[in-house]
């Protein structure tokens, strides 16, 4: 039986990514690689969604200009179907990752047109089929309304939801009760460790996707380099992160989050250490090299 699509919202973006070399040196310069390349949550995950023969639409918005238009073509060279709506005088989003020596990152975000996304802008769902929702849809009150109303269109036809919370900076502002108000629908939740202990108020993070799989029915939290968890009902699962030289984490929790939903949509009832080894098989593949795909 062919797989219903799995319907992706969340923001488009150019990646400006720059790897940084040396050591900081405020006021004066500080070689550096500096690449373009297609990014954004949602993105993203459709692009490592469609990589792997998943039937993969994504909802968002794009400006009305060159980059908007490169990464339409992007997208649907990977195999993804681009439902991007055009927001005239609103430019593309854009993302800044400023990359250190060691991998880690810190992102600078102009999110343009992302935030201009409306309910009519989500198809509806297959029933029985699958939404992926990025939790930085929900963060803004502009396109809040459409993430509410993708997960009720998505409940009511019987689909399964997942749910990345985003980042913890605008989750905290947002409201951690909120967040888990807006998202008590979802089947699977996707935090990292420090969104998980953020959302339950934990200090240990196996505490914590516990905590989390009592509200949903699957939680699972990436750990970086320590790998991830499962929590579903008694069952707590660890993988760890496969070997890999780390250039660049652009990406990587997207990378994770649609290589698990790939496997687990396959075989919702499998063995959940192997969900969880197919997407961090792909998060090792993608934190080799610059960018998020």
């Amino acid at each position: 039986m062919a797989q219903l699509p799995v319907v992706v919202v969340g923001d488009v973006a150019t990646d400006v990514v720059v790897l940084l070399s040396g050591a900081p040196a405020p006021g004066s310069d500080r070689p550096a690689s500096i690449r373009s390349r297609g990014g954004g949550a949602g993105a993203n995950v459709a692009v490592h969604l469609a990589r792997q023969g998943v039937p993969t639409v994504l909802a968002g918005c794009i400006g009305d200009d060159a980059p908007g238009a490169g990464l339409v073509a992007e997208l649907t060279e990977a195999g993804v179907d681009a439902r991007l709506r055009v927001v005239p005088g609103a430019p593309t989003g854009t993302i800044v990752s400023l990359v250190e020596p060691d991998g880690q990152r810190s992102m600078l975000a102009d999110r343009g047109a992302n935030l201009e996304l409306r309910p009519s802008d989500v198809p509806a769902p297959a029933p029985g089929g699958h939404l992926h929702l990025s939790g930085y849809t929900l963060l803004d009150p502009r396109p809040r309304g459409a993430g509410l109303a993708a997960v009720a269109a998505a409940t009511a036809a019987g689909c399964t939801v997942s749910v990345d919370p985003a980042s913890t900076g605008p989750l905290r502002g947002y409201g951690v009760d909120r967040l888990l108000g807006d998202t008590a629908a979802a089947t699977l939740v996707l935090p990292n460790a420090d969104e998980a202990r953020l959302l339950t108020g934990c200090a240990d993070v196996a505490a914590a996707a516990r905590a989390l799989a009592a509200r949903h029915r699957i939680a699972v939290v990436t750990l970086g380099a320590e790998g991830a968890l499962w929590a579903s009902g008694d069952a707590l699962v660890h993988r760890p992160a496969h070997p890999t030289t780390v250039v660049d984490t652009t990406g990587a929790g997207d990378a994770f989050a649609a290589g698990l939903l790939g496997a687990w949509l396959a075989d919702p009832d499998g063995d959940p250490a192997a969900a969880l080894d197919a997407g961090l098989v792909r998060a090792a593949a993608v934190v080799r090299r610059p960018g998020a795909r």
